[in-house]
């Protein structure tokens, strides 16, 4: 996805440079022997010049904004290197999504990358995040999208929005962080959940039409809304961002064309956690992290008012994803049992 945020930017005029991880080395050779991009399968616009981990100092002398595009995996690796290419009052942007249980606390991502700035830094630097729908391949093919920035500086929001926005690509500015970062977060989680009755469809030997397993898909769907709204709102965060872009619109993305949609359909087929995750052949699972954060969050008290008995299909995914127990949702436990 950080990749696929050139094509916008590029086409607002911009040179992109394209800095990887400790892990992308192979990545950044290829873009450099001929701009395509291994994953994305594309060539990358003209004015994008790739940079290894060891010369990102380089590649941030003066630019006009930094975007970060890391996996949520590697927020303490960029944490660490970002106050070293930062530099007092520059926009920072995001598309790392996930929660971190801090001192008893959930935290959204821009507030843990914040609060690791050093103090000259941190009080100039309002980080903002992009949220979804968005599929990086859909996205560098320039298939109309819209997605949701998010920060707690409105000015920060208009600058960065100015940089990147195009015909196709089209932001939505909140000042809820707290609601657009938890449902960037679940609906990681909740989209595992949403694809196992495609996969328990495939495993009674039938194939994807109109009739398959979509009023299961269907009810799995609106649960995962209930309980994204309720921790959303326990957290301060707004429940209409929770059933607009961030949550609902994001959900859809992720279960239909997202890596956390085939593994919860090969979850629902019937295979184990391990076995699904070597079918997925080494696809980065998020959806994993936050599961077990939220697990801990949840028995430890961290969502207020809120324990696992109040959401059972989390419950239900947390044991399914990581204790190897069977794809079969508790819809009997959906809605409050009769009270919608």
């Amino acid at each position: 996805m950080g990749s696929a945020l050139a094509y916008p930017l590029c086409d607002r005029g911009h040179t992109v440079r394209l800095g990887g991880t400790p892990l992308d080395d192979s990545i950044v050779e290829q873009v450099r022997k001929d701009s395509t991009h291994p994953k994305l399968g594309l060539r990358l616009p003209e004015g994008v010049v790739a940079f290894r981990h060891t010369e990102l100092f380089e590649a941030a002398q003066g630019v006009d904004a930094i975007a970060l595009g890391v996996s949520s995996a590697g927020i303490d690796w960029a944490s660490t290197i970002l106050p070293s290419l930062l530099r007092p009052g520059l926009p920072l942007f995001m598309i790392t999504k996930g929660l971190v249980l801090e001192n008893g606390a959930l935290r959204t991502l821009p507030d843990v990358v914040r609060g690791r700035l050093p103090e000259a830094l941190r009080s100039t630097v309002a980080p903002c995040a992009i949220a979804g729908p968005c599929i990086a391949g859909e996205l560098a093919r320039r298939v109309p999208t819209c997605v949701v920035l998010a920060g707690h500086d409105t000015a920060a929001l208009e600058v960065i929005g100015a940089l990147i926005e195009t015909p196709y690509y089209r932001l939505f500015p909140t000042t809820d962080v707290i609601g657009a970062e938890v449902s960037a977060a679940l609906k990681n989680a909740y989209a595992m959940g949403i694809a196992f009755a495609a996969g328990k469809n495939e495993r009674a030997g039938n194939t994807a039409g109109s009739i398959a397993m979509h009023n299961l898909e269907s009810a799995i769907m609106a649960q995962a809304v209930v309980e994204m709204s309720r921790i959303a709102d326990k957290l301060g965060g707004a429940r209409n961002t929770v059933t607009s872009l961030a949550g609902v619109g994001d959900l859809d993305v992720t279960t239909n064309g997202g890596r956390t949609g085939k593994f919860g359909r090969f979850l629902g087929m019937g295979l184990s956690r391990d076995e699904a995750i070597v079918k997925m052949e080494g696809a980065t699972l998020e959806c994993l992290e936050i599961l077990a954060v939220m697990r801990e969050a949840l028995n430890g008290g961290s969502v207020p008012k809120t324990t696992l008995a109040d959401v059972p299909l989390l419950d239900h995914l947390i044991h399914v994803a990581l204790d190897g127990a069977p794809a079969d949702p508790p819809i009997h436990k959906f809605f409050g049992r009769g009270t919608l």
